[in-house]
């Protein structure tokens, strides 16, 4: 097995459990913000200090930070904290594993925006996996109620859509900020790069918070106990999504990462005992074949 694919299905998993933590603390009485600004303060000191013991551990020197770097840095940020926010806010909307298949539209975005922007295009059998992935997250996407009056349209679709579409511009920013590192080692260039990710992200929620939602990074710091698991689970799955960026196209990884739905559907089902559809199986079961062919054939 390639190595980015192991990352990959490791960071899926951390995540899944990252986000079953975040359905707590918003149940718990954080608001979306609140639970969304948890995901970075926790994460940043743990990336920094990370980053600063690998880089006499693997004798890295420090990297260029040119524009490009904060520029990819900055957009991949603001893309990851938008994203989150969405995510947090459609779990009030629809079950655990649904609110995460919205976002997953993010995939065939990645894969335009990595063709534009970095200039990586996917193959064809690339570009097939992709769809077929898409297409199970459509069938995910469709109310129990089905397609009747125009029912998909809904404020819960609308989240999804953007917030996949805020992750897909996230990942295009985090596999662009890492390539201008240079000639670093790999994942010394992942840990780096999520050092200033994460405090750029810290600064900018809690900027917001203060002028926007006062009282609720006390709130955050209060419920400590929980929300710094937020943070570690954060940031060791944001360690490994940033590492497969730097060893493979950004629209793979994110298409494998699909595997994370399948996780979602399986704490749905043995921890939050929430009702799956036969529907959503077969949702379930196209992304599975997606992911098959992402492992097998690229």
């Amino acid at each position: 097995m390639e190595l980015w694919i192991a990352v990959t299905l490791a960071a899926a998993a951390v995540q899944t459990l990252r986000f079953m933590l975040q359905k707590q603390i918003k149940a718990a009485g954080l608001s979306t913000g609140g639970a969304t600004f948890s995901r970075f303060v926790f994460a940043a000191p743990l990336a920094i200090l990370t980053s600063a013991a690998l880089m006499p551990a693997m004798a890295q020197d420090w990297p260029p930070l040119t524009p490009a770097f904060w520029a990819y840095a900055l957009g991949g940020g603001l893309g990851q904290i938008v994203g989150t926010f969405c995510t947090v806010a459609l779990f009030s909307l629809r079950n655990f594993a649904v609110g995460i298949a919205f976002t997953k539209t993010e995939t065939i975005q990645v894969a335009i925006f990595s063709a534009i922007v970095l200039g990586e295009a996917v193959t064809g059998t690339g570009l097939l996996a992709i769809l077929i992935g898409a297409a199970g997250v459509i069938l995910l996407s469709v109310p129990a109620t089905g397609l009747k009056g125009g029912t998909v349209l809904n404020r819960a679709t609308a989240l999804g859509l953007f917030g996949g579409a805020a992750f897909g511009i996230a990942a295009i920013g985090y596999r662009g900020a890492a390539l201008t590192l240079g000639e670093a080692h790999f994942f010394f260039r992942a840990a780096f790069t999520l050092a200033a990710v994460t405090t750029l992200q810290t600064v900018i929620m809690a900027v917001w918070l203060r002028m926007r939602e006062p009282g609720q990074i006390t709130q955050v710091l209060a419920s400590w106990r929980i929300t710094a698991l937020v943070g570690l689970t954060g940031m060791l799955g944001s360690l490994g999504w940033f590492t497969a960026f730097t060893l493979q196209n950004a629209a793979y990884v994110r298409a494998l990462g699909q595997v994370e739905l399948i996780f979602g559907f399986l704490v749905t089902a043995l921890v939050f005992r929430e009702r799956v559809s036969w529907r959503e199986l077969g949702g379930i079961a196209l992304l599975g074949i997606s992911i098959v062919l992402i492992v097998l054939l690229i």
